[in-house]
């Protein structure tokens, strides 16, 4: 595997995580955010319920779908623990729809953190709705571009600004986007 960062000292492969997010259109307007979270070990390893797991086996197996509109509130949540290192892990999957009604906006991770942290949720999962999230922003962001040429036009502020550093009010980003809502000096 070629890799972008320089090489390492010699070293042995001992697990992979692999994290999958895919974004779709939903034929009734809404999107779903779909995300899985695989790990496997390169050696064989023991676990209290299920045994020895094989190398490539997985450990880890979890499924996400989030239903999202265009302006990010959660509408469904479905949760799946394929495999977890412990028969109990698929158990905690319904507490996820403990999400529906949130937005993935600003405060996103506190409000999940809330009504999944701890003993509420699983970490693999939790983790998972990170790139689940940025997923949602990624396939969600031409239709909210629309809607938001359309604020534009009503003097209404675009939902982007101030979501990112691209799109801080004060950037050339949004001076050549949205010059109406430019707030930074000219030097």
């Amino acid at each position: 595997m070629t890799s972008s960062i320089p090489e390492s000292v010699p070293r042995d492969q001992l697990h992979t995580r692999s994290v999958e997010v895919r974004g779709f259109r939903r034929h009734d307007g809404d999107y779903d955010i779909e995300g899985t979270i695989i790990d496997v070990k390169n050696n064989v390893f023991e676990t209290m319920d299920r045994g020895l797991i094989n190398p490539g086996e997985p450990i880890h197996e979890m499924w996400i779908r989030l239903t999202v509109d265009v302006d990010l509130c959660v509408l469904d949540v479905e949760a799946r623990s394929i495999w977890g290192p412990y028969s109990i892990c698929g158990d905690i999957a319904s507490n996820f729809k403990r999400l529906i009604g949130l937005s993935i906006a600003k405060g996103w991770r506190k409000n999940v953190a809330k009504v999944l942290g701890g003993i509420h949720g699983c970490t693999h999962m939790v983790e998972l709705l990170g790139p689940i999230a940025t997923t949602a922003f990624q396939t969600t962001y031409h239709d909210r571009l629309e809607r938001d040429k359309k604020f534009e036009k009503e003097e209404q502020r675009p939902a982007l600004l101030d979501s990112c550093h691209a799109y801080a009010s004060d950037s050339g980003v949004v001076k050549k986007r949205y010059p109406k809502f430019y707030m930074g000096t000219d030097n």
